[in-house]
């Protein structure tokens, strides 16, 4: 009876010790905070999934929690991939098996989907129907400057530099600075913005003192707009961003710089623009322009005919 007592304590404490192991290999690896955070908390659902500990859990496990995760709980294919890089990093890492990865935790195929991208005139009638000072400054950043929204809500005063012209942005996506340009047109927005809101710390502060706004707080500005704009399209923070590089790839710059400024790794990533640019997709003729005559659209008549 005493042995079955301390059955629980063992499991948790094995949780407890695989746990800090884990965070310990992600924290030598310097990955991401919240990559940290969510690759706990998806090895967490894992165990709890099972009621064991993952060390107990081996390759029939991690399946059958695959199939539940796609066919009971309908995630994503984009929600499941966090899941399998967590028990990748967990198995191959911490607990170093030398499993054929590709296999055992297979990763589901996401489908590739293209951004919706506003035109330069909805980006204008957009960005003029977002009320606040503080929230149009922040969207019309990431707009002008390509910004992700983690990007520009952590902004600082002293990362605009006008003898320059060049924004810094500090420890962006993987981690790694760059310099975009800062548009005149915005340095005047950022300059009318202090006058008004005169920020201490964070160039757009939040409500609690010492913080940068919250995302999600910019993100329901953003919904707002959208509805007063009436413009149809879906529109994230993150569109601005989509529009700032299909709108500089239609204005003629070359992708490789579009790429620098954008911070992708790859220039695959922002190749999937030239898909989308009119002055790429639409430069090209259809073949039934090149027809002699135009196709003639009869109507059917609507009754019937006699001869």
């Amino acid at each position: 009876m005493s042995c079955l007592q301390h059955i629980p304590f063992a499991k948790e404490l094995s949780m407890t010790s695989l746990r800090q192991r884990m965070t310990e290999d992600m924290q030598v690896r310097n990955l991401a905070l919240n990559t940290q955070t969510c690759y706990v908390q998806q090895v967490s659902l894992f165990a709890r999934h099972f009621d064991k500990s993952p060390e107990q859990l081996g390759p029939d496990e991690i399946r059958a929690y695959q199939v539940y995760l796609t066919n009971e709980k309908k995630l994503a294919p984009g929600s499941i991939l966090i899941a399998v890089a967590a028990l990748r990093f967990l198995y191959k890492v911490s607990l170093k098996k030398a499993w054929s990865f590709e296999d055992v935790i297979p990763a589901p195929k996401k489908p590739q989907k293209l951004p919706v991208v506003l035109s330069p005139e909805e980006v204008l009638h957009f960005l003029s129907c977002v009320r606040s000072t503080k929230h149009r400054a922040i969207l019309t950043t990431c707009y002008a400057a390509g910004l992700r929204i983690s990007e520009a809500i952590r902004l600082q005063p002293t990362h605009i530099d006008s003898q320059r012209m060049v924004l810094r942005v500090e420890q962006g996506k993987g981690q790694k600075d760059r310099y975009v340009m800062l548009s005149p047109k915005l340095l005047e927005t950022l300059r009318s913005y202090w006058r008004a809101i005169r920020p201490k710390g964070w160039l757009f502060e939040g409500d609690v003192t010492g913080q940068p706004i919250n995302r999600s707080s910019v993100e329901l500005a953003c919904q707002k707009a959208r509805r007063l704009s009436g413009i149809r399209k879906p529109i994230t923070p993150h569109s601005l961003r989509h529009g700032f590089a299909v709108h500089l790839l239609e204005s003629g710059t070359d992708i490789r710089t579009i790429q620098l400024l954008l911070g992708h790794r790859s220039l695959a990533t922002t190749a999937r623009y030239l898909r989308i640019a009119t002055s790429k997709v639409c430069s090209t003729s259809s073949p039934l322009d090149l027809l002699p005559h135009p196709i003639a659209v009869e109507a059917e008549p609507t009754t019937p005919q006699h001869f």
